[in-house]
Protein backbone atom coordinates (compact mmCIF):
# COMPACT_ATOMS: atom_id res chain seq x y z
CA UNK A 1 0.00 0.00 0.00
CA UNK A 2 2.79 2.40 0.93
CA UNK A 3 4.71 1.61 -2.27
CA UNK A 4 1.57 2.21 -4.31
CA UNK A 5 0.98 5.58 -2.66
CA UNK A 6 4.60 6.62 -3.24
CA UNK A 7 4.30 5.68 -6.91
CA UNK A 8 1.10 7.71 -7.30
CA UNK A 9 2.75 10.66 -5.55
CA UNK A 10 5.80 10.51 -7.83
CA UNK A 11 3.57 10.24 -10.89
CA UNK A 12 1.53 13.28 -9.82
CA UNK A 13 4.69 15.28 -9.06
CA UNK A 14 6.03 14.45 -12.52
CA UNK A 15 2.77 15.47 -14.20
CA UNK A 16 2.71 18.73 -12.23
CA UNK A 17 6.35 19.49 -13.04
CA UNK A 18 5.73 18.89 -16.75
CA UNK A 19 2.68 21.15 -16.63
CA UNK A 20 4.62 23.94 -14.89
CA UNK A 21 7.52 23.69 -17.37
CA UNK A 22 5.12 23.79 -20.29
CA UNK A 23 3.20 26.87 -19.16
CA UNK A 24 5.84 28.87 -17.25
CA UNK A 25 6.06 31.48 -20.04
CA UNK A 26 2.30 32.11 -19.90
CA UNK A 27 1.91 32.23 -16.11
CA UNK A 28 4.29 32.69 -13.22
CA UNK A 29 5.41 29.61 -11.30
CA UNK A 30 4.19 31.23 -8.08
CA UNK A 31 0.66 31.73 -9.43
CA UNK A 32 0.37 28.22 -10.90
CA UNK A 33 1.62 26.59 -7.70
CA UNK A 34 -0.94 28.54 -5.70
CA UNK A 35 -3.82 27.55 -8.00
CA UNK A 36 -2.75 23.88 -8.05
CA UNK A 37 -2.10 23.79 -4.32
CA UNK A 38 1.54 22.91 -4.82
CA UNK A 39 4.41 23.80 -2.50
CA UNK A 40 6.60 26.05 -4.63
CA UNK A 41 9.82 25.34 -2.71
CA UNK A 42 9.29 21.58 -3.22
CA UNK A 43 8.98 22.14 -6.97
CA UNK A 44 12.23 24.14 -7.10
CA UNK A 45 14.03 21.47 -5.04
CA UNK A 46 12.94 18.77 -7.47
CA UNK A 47 13.97 20.94 -10.40
CA UNK A 48 17.42 21.63 -8.92
CA UNK A 49 17.88 17.95 -8.03
CA UNK A 50 17.02 16.92 -11.61
CA UNK A 51 19.45 19.43 -13.11
CA UNK A 52 22.18 18.29 -10.71
CA UNK A 53 21.62 14.65 -11.68
CA UNK A 54 21.73 15.53 -15.39
CA UNK A 55 24.91 17.57 -14.86
CA UNK A 56 26.66 14.63 -13.17
CA UNK A 57 25.52 12.27 -15.96
CA UNK A 58 26.84 14.68 -18.60
CA UNK A 59 30.19 15.00 -16.81
CA UNK A 60 30.57 11.21 -16.68
CA UNK A 61 29.56 11.01 -20.33
CA UNK A 62 32.02 13.77 -21.28
CA UNK A 63 34.86 11.85 -19.63
CA UNK A 64 34.08 8.72 -21.65
CA UNK A 65 33.59 10.74 -24.87
CA UNK A 66 37.05 12.29 -24.42
CA UNK A 67 38.60 8.84 -23.90
CA UNK A 68 36.97 7.42 -27.04
CA UNK A 69 37.91 10.55 -29.01
CA UNK A 70 41.57 10.34 -27.99
CA UNK A 71 41.79 6.60 -28.75
CA UNK A 72 40.38 7.29 -32.22
CA UNK A 73 43.33 9.61 -32.97
CA UNK A 74 40.88 12.50 -32.41
CA UNK A 75 39.02 11.64 -35.61
CA UNK A 76 35.70 10.17 -34.43
CA UNK A 77 32.70 12.44 -34.85
CA UNK A 78 29.44 12.15 -32.91
CA UNK A 79 28.04 9.20 -34.99
CA UNK A 80 30.99 6.87 -34.29
CA UNK A 81 31.36 7.99 -30.67
CA UNK A 82 27.64 7.36 -30.11
CA UNK A 83 28.01 3.91 -31.68
CA UNK A 84 30.98 3.13 -29.40
CA UNK A 85 29.03 4.29 -26.32
CA UNK A 86 26.14 2.00 -27.24
CA UNK A 87 28.54 -0.91 -27.73
CA UNK A 88 29.62 -0.31 -24.12
CA UNK A 89 26.00 -0.33 -22.93
CA UNK A 90 25.78 3.43 -22.40
CA UNK A 91 22.39 4.76 -23.48
CA UNK A 92 22.94 8.00 -25.38
CA UNK A 93 21.57 9.40 -28.63
CA UNK A 94 23.60 11.15 -31.29
CA UNK A 95 22.15 14.61 -30.56
CA UNK A 96 23.22 14.46 -26.93
CA UNK A 97 26.71 13.28 -27.88
CA UNK A 98 27.02 16.05 -30.48
CA UNK A 99 25.80 18.66 -27.99
CA UNK A 100 28.34 17.61 -25.33
CA UNK A 101 31.15 17.53 -27.91
CA UNK A 102 30.25 20.94 -29.29
CA UNK A 103 29.96 22.52 -25.84
CA UNK A 104 33.41 21.20 -24.87
CA UNK A 105 35.22 21.96 -28.13
CA UNK A 106 35.66 18.33 -29.18
CA UNK A 107 35.91 18.48 -32.97
CA UNK A 108 37.05 15.71 -35.31
CA UNK A 109 40.02 16.61 -37.52
CA UNK A 110 39.24 16.76 -41.25
CA UNK A 111 41.77 17.30 -44.04
CA UNK A 112 41.42 17.64 -47.79
CA UNK A 113 41.69 14.50 -49.93
CA UNK A 114 45.24 13.46 -50.80
CA UNK A 115 46.42 14.17 -54.34
CA UNK A 116 46.68 11.14 -56.67
CA UNK A 117 50.22 10.52 -57.90
CA UNK A 118 49.99 7.27 -59.88
CA UNK A 119 52.44 6.81 -62.75
CA UNK A 120 50.45 5.21 -65.59
CA UNK A 121 52.42 6.64 -68.53
CA UNK A 122 54.16 3.31 -69.22
CA UNK A 123 53.63 1.11 -72.28
CA UNK A 124 52.97 -2.15 -70.42
CA UNK A 125 49.75 -4.03 -71.08
CA UNK A 126 46.73 -2.89 -69.05
CA UNK A 127 44.06 -5.28 -67.79
CA UNK A 128 40.34 -4.79 -68.34
CA UNK A 129 38.22 -3.08 -65.69
CA UNK A 130 36.30 -6.15 -64.51
CA UNK A 131 35.26 -4.70 -61.14
CA UNK A 132 33.36 -1.74 -62.69
CA UNK A 133 32.79 -0.10 -59.29
CA UNK A 134 30.76 -3.07 -58.02
CA UNK A 135 31.86 -2.80 -54.40
CA UNK A 136 28.94 -4.69 -52.83
CA UNK A 137 30.14 -8.21 -52.09
CA UNK A 138 28.59 -11.09 -50.14
CA UNK A 139 31.66 -12.74 -48.62
CA UNK A 140 35.39 -12.40 -48.02
CA UNK A 141 37.95 -13.18 -50.72
CA UNK A 142 35.76 -12.12 -53.64
CA UNK A 143 37.58 -8.89 -54.47
CA UNK A 144 40.88 -7.48 -53.25
CA UNK A 145 41.90 -3.94 -54.15
CA UNK A 146 45.34 -2.37 -53.96
CA UNK A 147 47.19 0.91 -54.38
CA UNK A 148 50.31 2.81 -53.29
CA UNK A 149 50.62 6.04 -51.33
CA UNK A 150 53.47 8.30 -50.24
CA UNK A 151 54.51 9.23 -46.69
CA UNK A 152 56.94 12.05 -45.95
CA UNK A 153 59.64 11.73 -43.29
CA UNK A 154 62.66 13.89 -42.47
CA UNK A 155 64.84 11.10 -43.90
CA UNK A 156 62.93 11.05 -47.17
CA UNK A 157 59.88 9.40 -48.72
CA UNK A 158 58.40 6.12 -47.53
CA UNK A 159 55.98 4.21 -49.75
CA UNK A 160 53.02 2.15 -48.57
CA UNK A 161 51.31 -0.53 -50.66
CA UNK A 162 48.06 -1.91 -49.23
CA UNK A 163 45.79 -4.80 -50.18
CA UNK A 164 42.16 -4.61 -49.00
CA UNK A 165 39.33 -7.15 -48.94
CA UNK A 166 36.44 -4.91 -49.98
CA UNK A 167 33.81 -7.08 -48.25
CA UNK A 168 35.07 -6.26 -44.76
CA UNK A 169 37.41 -3.33 -45.56
CA UNK A 170 40.16 -5.26 -43.77
CA UNK A 171 43.77 -4.52 -44.72
CA UNK A 172 44.82 -8.10 -45.48
CA UNK A 173 48.33 -7.23 -46.64
CA UNK A 174 50.62 -4.22 -46.69
CA UNK A 175 54.26 -3.30 -47.17
CA UNK A 176 56.45 -0.25 -46.55
CA UNK A 177 59.64 0.56 -48.46
CA UNK A 178 61.84 3.54 -49.23
CA UNK A 179 61.85 2.53 -52.90
CA UNK A 180 58.85 2.71 -55.22
CA UNK A 181 59.24 -0.49 -57.21
CA UNK A 182 57.54 -3.76 -58.11
CA UNK A 183 58.98 -5.47 -55.04
CA UNK A 184 56.81 -3.19 -52.89
CA UNK A 185 53.48 -4.41 -54.29
CA UNK A 186 54.70 -8.00 -54.59
CA UNK A 187 55.52 -8.14 -50.88
CA UNK A 188 52.18 -6.55 -49.97
CA UNK A 189 50.38 -9.23 -51.99
CA UNK A 190 52.52 -12.04 -50.54
CA UNK A 191 51.76 -10.77 -47.03
CA UNK A 192 48.05 -10.91 -47.88
CA UNK A 193 48.45 -14.48 -49.11
CA UNK A 194 50.02 -15.40 -45.76
CA UNK A 195 47.07 -13.83 -43.93
CA UNK A 196 44.36 -15.48 -46.06
CA UNK A 197 43.60 -18.94 -47.37
CA UNK A 198 42.62 -18.02 -50.90
CA UNK A 199 40.68 -19.81 -53.59
CA UNK A 200 40.91 -19.41 -57.34
CA UNK A 201 38.88 -16.64 -58.94
CA UNK A 202 39.51 -13.68 -56.64
CA UNK A 203 39.42 -10.37 -58.50
CA UNK A 204 42.55 -8.33 -57.81
CA UNK A 205 41.84 -4.69 -58.69
CA UNK A 206 44.31 -1.79 -58.85
CA UNK A 207 45.00 1.32 -60.86
CA UNK A 208 47.23 1.23 -63.96
CA UNK A 209 50.44 1.93 -62.03
CA UNK A 210 53.49 0.35 -63.63
CA UNK A 211 54.19 -1.81 -60.55
CA UNK A 212 50.96 -3.75 -61.14
CA UNK A 213 51.70 -4.41 -64.83
CA UNK A 214 55.12 -6.09 -64.55
CA UNK A 215 55.65 -9.69 -65.59
CA UNK A 216 56.84 -10.76 -62.12
CA UNK A 217 53.78 -9.32 -60.36
CA UNK A 218 51.36 -10.83 -62.86
CA UNK A 219 53.07 -14.19 -62.40
CA UNK A 220 52.15 -14.16 -58.71
CA UNK A 221 48.54 -13.38 -59.62
CA UNK A 222 48.37 -16.23 -62.13
CA UNK A 223 50.03 -18.74 -59.80
CA UNK A 224 47.41 -18.01 -57.14
CA UNK A 225 44.41 -17.98 -59.46
CA UNK A 226 43.65 -14.25 -59.33
CA UNK A 227 41.74 -12.40 -62.04
CA UNK A 228 43.40 -9.03 -62.63
CA UNK A 229 41.28 -5.91 -63.02
CA UNK A 230 42.40 -2.29 -63.49
CA UNK A 231 40.79 1.12 -63.15
CA UNK A 232 40.26 3.31 -66.15
CA UNK A 233 43.11 5.78 -66.61
CA UNK A 234 42.78 8.75 -64.27
CA UNK A 235 39.54 7.50 -62.67
CA UNK A 236 40.08 7.27 -58.90
CA UNK A 237 36.44 6.24 -58.33
CA UNK A 238 37.15 2.83 -59.91
CA UNK A 239 39.37 2.10 -56.90
CA UNK A 240 37.33 4.04 -54.37
CA UNK A 241 37.74 1.57 -51.49
CA UNK A 242 41.53 1.85 -51.44
CA UNK A 243 41.43 5.60 -52.07
CA UNK A 244 39.06 5.90 -49.11
CA UNK A 245 41.44 3.98 -46.85
CA UNK A 246 44.40 6.16 -47.82
CA UNK A 247 42.31 9.27 -47.25
CA UNK A 248 41.37 7.98 -43.79
CA UNK A 249 45.01 7.13 -43.02
CA UNK A 250 46.14 10.60 -44.08
CA UNK A 251 43.34 12.29 -42.13
CA UNK A 252 43.65 10.34 -38.92
CA UNK A 253 47.41 9.86 -38.74
CA UNK A 254 49.85 11.03 -41.43
CA UNK A 255 48.90 14.69 -41.78
CA UNK A 256 48.94 15.14 -38.02
CA UNK A 257 52.36 13.56 -37.45
CA UNK A 258 55.82 14.81 -38.37
CA UNK A 259 58.05 11.75 -38.74
CA UNK A 260 61.75 12.25 -38.10
CA UNK A 261 62.79 8.83 -39.43
CA UNK A 262 61.36 6.12 -41.67
CA UNK A 263 61.52 3.68 -38.76
CA UNK A 264 59.35 6.00 -36.68
CA UNK A 265 56.82 6.08 -39.51
CA UNK A 266 56.91 2.27 -39.82
CA UNK A 267 56.06 1.78 -36.15
CA UNK A 268 53.28 4.36 -36.30
CA UNK A 269 51.67 2.85 -39.41
CA UNK A 270 51.95 -0.69 -38.02
CA UNK A 271 50.08 0.38 -34.89
CA UNK A 272 47.45 2.21 -36.92
CA UNK A 273 46.71 -0.64 -39.37
CA UNK A 274 47.13 -3.76 -37.23
CA UNK A 275 45.93 -2.52 -33.85
CA UNK A 276 43.55 0.34 -34.59
CA UNK A 277 42.14 0.21 -38.14
CA UNK A 278 41.53 -3.54 -38.49
CA UNK A 279 40.57 -4.28 -34.88
CA UNK A 280 39.23 -1.14 -33.19
CA UNK A 281 38.04 1.43 -35.74
CA UNK A 282 34.28 1.42 -36.28
CA UNK A 283 33.24 1.60 -39.94
CA UNK A 284 29.90 3.17 -40.81
CA UNK A 285 29.70 1.01 -43.95
CA UNK A 286 29.92 -2.10 -41.73
CA UNK A 287 27.16 -1.01 -39.36
CA UNK A 288 29.68 0.58 -36.98
CA UNK A 289 31.70 -2.61 -36.56
CA UNK A 290 35.41 -3.24 -37.04
CA UNK A 291 36.68 -5.19 -40.08
CA UNK A 292 37.81 -8.14 -37.93
CA UNK A 293 34.53 -8.15 -36.01
CA UNK A 294 32.50 -7.92 -39.22
CA UNK A 295 34.24 -10.97 -40.69
CA UNK A 296 33.64 -13.00 -37.53
CA UNK A 297 29.95 -12.07 -37.27
CA UNK A 298 29.17 -12.60 -40.94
Amino acid sequence: MKKGCKHLLKTRELEVDIFLEKHHEEHSIEKMCKVLGINRSSYYKRRTRGKRKRYIENQDLLKRIREIFEKSHECYGSPRITAELRREGICCNRKRTARIMSKNGIVAKIFRRYRITTNSTHKNKRSENILRQNFNRKRTNEVWTSDITYIRTEEGWLYLAAVIDIYSRKIVGWQLDKSLNTDLVEKALKNALIDRKVRSGIIFHSDQGIQYTTESFRKILVENGFIQSMSRKGNCYDNAITESFFHTLKTELIKRTKYQTREEARRSIFEYIEIFYNRKRLHSSLGYRTPVEFEILT
